[in-house]
């Protein structure tokens, strides 16, 4: 078996996988694996933007406040003001990659507002801000020659030494990998592995995610022994397009940023019956609000109303969005937009610092994939890309304060071992499979939750696990098979973290516990070790 030795090893493309390899690079070989291509990831469909204070009205005191409010007070305050206060600094890693940021005629940065923020203070690039940092830090990654970077490569699971004889503590060393065009199955070994994979959107029916969000790090992580935190909230984006070829198209928040008001299919709002905020009130409330509109009136829709605004304003404010609701017969400026809440962000995931260490040595997590603590119960708008920039940074900045050089010979990887298992002669079952974990989630673990439809959902769920556990071992692996093994193990996790929380806080509404509990904490799932990987 192939091993391929590196002093750095990212796993993930997004913003903080890119940027984490970037920061990394100067000091030491750094290999970067995604399963797609570069571009397929969460990061290049953020439309909205990223938070950094830059307004003289505005104040870091101010940020950290409206995130702790969206929160609904299970944020970390040190590490979000530790976050708030280094964004400029991530703001200009993006610019010295080539990154503009719109602006007003005047020179002073064009800063738009979403949900939640008391001030304008979203730095953004039209509406796909996300695609043109990806863009900018994909030219300056194939560039720099210290990067190795592998597209179509799969990671199978993370090598863990006291799994593979290695005496001493316990660590990780890297990671077995399959190149999906060849499908080889080699090694990564390194002192160092970063999990960047971001989200598990995918572990639902109805998700703005792209494909690629099966939750590939925090399952990894978790079969690593890693602890996992708060992965029972899970944001609901209140305004997918609703639209039968409109497949995962979001309608960004700054677009209520700038005017738009929720209504009903007639054109009434609604949202001030649920929040004096209206239609800025946070994700979560505006989520619940519309799934409880469409519950009421039967309506599989609400809207958005922006046709006062005028044409002109929305094509040069929105271009993407503007053009992309003609496609489908909608004129901004004179049509109701339909839409639906849909599967957006993960607020938990791998138990991380601000600088990526886990509770597994050798192994940090960044971005989406890690639970750091800013976002709490509840993600305000456009704090993900804002942690991703970060908690790349910092985490450069530990492991290259105190570079670690691994002795190979006395962590020899064993060979990957196929067992017994042949080639799989019914994939259509890995289909199915993976149709029932995204619906039963959605039907049971969705916006509205109950100990009835979280007790369904854990039974059905163990029951598919024992199912995709002996398909993983009799068959050959295949992308497909480790993705269905990531997702539902994701789902699994959800459902644990869900009942284990007797109240309703940000994200987790459930209908046996509508009160928010008196004290604030977190769900912490603590780590174990499974049978070694075959």
């Amino acid at each position: 078996m192939r091993i391929v030795d590196c002093d750095y090893f990212v796993v993930g493309s997004g913003m903080s996988g890119l940027m984490t390899a970037l920061h990394l690079a100067p000091a030491g070989k750094t290999v970067l694996v995604t399963k797609g291509r570069l571009e397929d990831c969460n990061s290049n469909f953020a439309q909205g933007g990223i938070c950094c204070v830059a307004d003289p009205a505005d104040s870091f005191e101010a940020h950290v406040a409206d995130t702790m409010i969206a929160g609904a007070g299970l944020c970390t305050e040190d590490v979000v003001r530790r976050i708030v206060s280094e964004a400029p600094a991530g703001i200009r890693d993006l610019i010295d990659c080539g990154v503009r940021f719109a602006k007003k005629d005047d020179g002073s940065w064009d800063l738009g507002r979403e949900g939640g923020h008391s001030m304008r203070r979203i730095f953004h690039a039209g509406d796909i801000t996300g695609e043109k940092c990806e863009r900018a830090m994909i030219r300056t990654l194939r560039r720099h020659p210290a990067i190795d970077v592998r597209e179509h490569t799969i990671v199978i699971d993370l090598v863990i030494t006291a799994r593979i004889g290695v005496k001493g503590p316990s660590r990780c060393i890297g990671a077995y990998v399959m190149d999906k065009t060849t499908h080889e199955i080699y090694a990564v070994r390194s002192p160092n592995t970063i999990l960047a994979t971001g989200g598990c959107g995918k572990v639902y029916l109805y998700t703005c995610n792209p494909d690629v969000a099966t939750g590939d790090g925090i399952a990894l992580a978790w079969r690593a022994g890693a602890k996992i935190e708060n992965m029972e909230f899970i944001q609901f984006h209140p305004t997918c397009l609703y639209h039968p070829n409109a497949k995962r198209f979001l309608i960004s928040e700054a677009v209520r940023g700038e005017g738009a008001v929720l209504v009903d299919r007639n054109g009434r709002p609604f949202m001030q019956n649920y929040d004096a905020r209206g239609s800025l009130a946070p994700r979560d409330i505006v989520a619940r609000a519309i799934d409880s509109e469409m519950k009421r009136t039967g309506a599989p829709y609400c809207c958005l109303d922006i046709r006062r605004k005028g044409r002109a304003f929305l094509e040069k404010r929105f271009p993407n969005i503007f053009g992309k609701c003609l496609e489908f017969g909608i004129d901004m400026s004179k049509d109701l937009i339909p839409i639906v809440p849909a599967a957006h962000y993960c607020c938990g995931g791998v138990q991380a610092t601000v600088d990526g260490v886990t509770s597994v040595p050798g192994l940090s997590a960044v971005g989406e994939t890690a639970c750091t603590g800013l976002h709490g119960a509840n993600r305000l708008a456009s704090n993900s890309l804002l942690e991703a920039l970060v908690t790349a940074r910092l985490t450069a900045r530990r492991l290259t304060a105190h570079p670690e050089r691994m002795d190979r010979k006395r962590v020899a990887i064993p060979e990957w071992r196929i067992g017994r298992a042949v080639e799989p002669d019914e994939a259509v079952l890995v289909s199915h499979m993976w149709d029932e974990v995204r619906r039963l989630m959605w039907d049971y673990v969705g916006i509205v939750r109950s100990d009835k439809r979280l007790a369904r959902a854990a039974h059905r769920l163990r029951t598919l696990s024992k199912e995709i556990r002996e398909y993983y071992f009799d068959y050959l692996v295949t992308p497909d098979t480790l993705e269905l093994r990531n997702l539902a193990l994701c789902a699994e996790l959800i459902v644990r973290s869900a009942q284990r929380r007797h109240e309703s806080r940000g994200l987790h509404f459930t209908l046996d516990y509508p009160s928010k509990a008196t004290r604030a904490r977190s769900t912490v799932l603590p780590g174990f070790h499974v049978t070694p990987a075959k």
